[in-house]
């Protein structure tokens, strides 16, 4: 029985490394030999407790292979080959001077119907109403600003 379980333990272990360190499948076959093996004293041992090792094996199997690919990541090769993505902090696409605009009066320089642009501080702004229709020429406030996206309301006369 021991070694049975052992050889369960090893297969695991294995399959985790292979994801880790890939090895063009020789830790793999290692990983299948070891769980066959596993399998197959358990079952000489007795038929329950064969079968009680079949049903671990499916269990744990999918479980070493999720494990693998939560540690594959921070492993040295992961972060090699893989993208870490996008970053929260990377804005590429935000002018960072519109974060400064909340507040601010602008002139629209074409209708608004929600999408548009408005003239302030001397540059064009890309911008979006909260939805009604906004005349060319109109004095808008900028209302907020989240990512790219400006949005404004009609400036009442004063």
């Amino acid at each position: 029985m021991t070694i049975a379980i052992v050889l369960l333990l090893a297969g695991l272990v294995l399959i985790v490394m292979e994801l880790m360190f890939p090895s063009l499948g020789a830790l793999g076959i290692l990983a299948a030999l070891c769980l066959i093996g596993s399998i197959s004293y358990a079952f000489a041992e007795d038929r329950d407790i064969g079968i009680g090792f079949l049903v671990a094996t499916a269990v744990l199997v999918p479980t070493a292979i999720m494990l693998g690919f939560k540690l594959l990541p921070k492993s040295p090769l992961g972060k090699v080959l893989v993208n870490p993505g996008v970053s929260t902090t990377d804005n590429a696409a935000v002018d960072l001077r519109d974060r400064g605009l909340v507040g601010k009066i602008g002139i629209a320089e074409n209708l608004l119907r929600p999408a548009g642009t408005i003239q302030i501080d001397g540059r064009r702004v890309d911008v979006v109403t909260r939805g009604e229709p906004i005349e060319a020429g109109a004095r808008v406030r900028v209302l907020e600003v989240e990512g790219n996206r400006v949005v404004v309301v009609r400036e009442p006369h004063a």
